[in-house]
């Protein structure tokens, strides 16, 4: 089954533009994630203005949809715009399927970042597809096995 999520993008207000949607929308937040959580990478050290920026995170609006977003940041060569900082998250349950999804979309995109074991535990991949519209895709790995 294939669900699609928006995906909205802050330059370091998405946990007060989520709070704002929480009280429009109801919910609680099933995840909130900030990227001084993140694994450390060798040869990178996490700029301290980010640490407490949101990596993730997570409002589910009804069963089927969940309202997703994060800051970005510069040192990720991401900067968002307002008025264009939307992508949709496609999230898959089969590695399959997650697979011919990502190769189809795949075909003349730049990916962001490649389709890969993730350390949240999924499979993820990001791209802008050849249309100019940026995809995520997400597909836990325990259900793919």
């Amino acid at each position: 089954m294939i669900t699609i999520h928006p995906y909205l993008n802050f330059n370091g207000n998405c946990f007060e533009a989520f709070t704002f949607y929480k009280t429009i929308f109801g919910g609680e937040f099933s995840y909130v994630g900030r990227f001084s959580e993140m694994p450390s990478e060798e040869g990178y050290t996490l700029p301290e203005e980010m640490k407490n920026m949101i990596m993730h995170m997570s409002l589910p609006i009804n069963e089927n949809i969940s309202l997703m977003g994060s800051d970005v940041h510069e040192s990720f060569g991401q900067n968002a715009q307002p008025g264009s900082n939307m992508e949709l998250m496609i999230a898959l349950s089969d590695k399959e399927e997650t697979e011919r999804v990502w190769k189809a979309l795949s075909q003349g995109a730049t990916i962001i970042m490649d389709l890969h074991a993730a350390f949240w535990g999924d499979y993820y991949g990001n791209l802008i597809d050849k249309f100019g519209i940026r995809w995520s895709i997400n597909c836990p790995i325990e259900s793919s096995e």
